[in-house]
């Protein structure tokens, strides 16, 4: 079941010891299992699938926070160094999310939202990954 909308165009499912990564035409969506400890070797999987997929268009990730797991934000700055990553959005309710989502925002220090919902959160990737003339 894919984790947004179908009107997005999946490509491909990664299955992951971590968790899955979901990719569309111009967007990622990671599903992190519960219990993780999220850390360098994880990003450097996410990276890679990004390099694959988006190496010559911008793209978005949208981080779907339904489980609960542990994250080290220095990850972050590795993710600052793909050069068409536009933004991040983080999408929870739960609000140890919300406090983590400062600390998270301040070591990424790019573009990063938090929503309550995949809907929001996916039309704010396409606000700053289409051309202003194709949204």
């Amino acid at each position: 079941m894919n984790a947004i909308s179908s009107k997005y165009n999946l490509i491909k499912i990664y299955e992951l010891d971590f968790g899955n990564i979901e990719v569309y035409s111009n967007l990622a969506v990671g599903i992190v299992n519960d219990g993780v400890d999220f850390n360098l070797e994880h990003i450097s999987a996410l990276i890679n699938i990004a390099e694959i997929h988006f190496s010559n268009m911008d793209f978005g990730y949208i981080s779907l926070r339904r489980n609960s797991y542990a994250l080290d934000p220095s990850v972050y700055k590795y993710l600052k160094e793909l050069p068409h990553l536009k933004g991040i959005a983080i999408v929870s309710n739960n609000e140890l999310f919300k406090h983590n989502f400062k600390i998270e925002k301040y070591f990424y220090g790019n573009s990063m939202k938090l929503f309550k919902n995949v809907d929001t959160a996916s039309e704010w990737i396409q606000s700053l990954v289409l051309p202003k003339n194709i949204k």
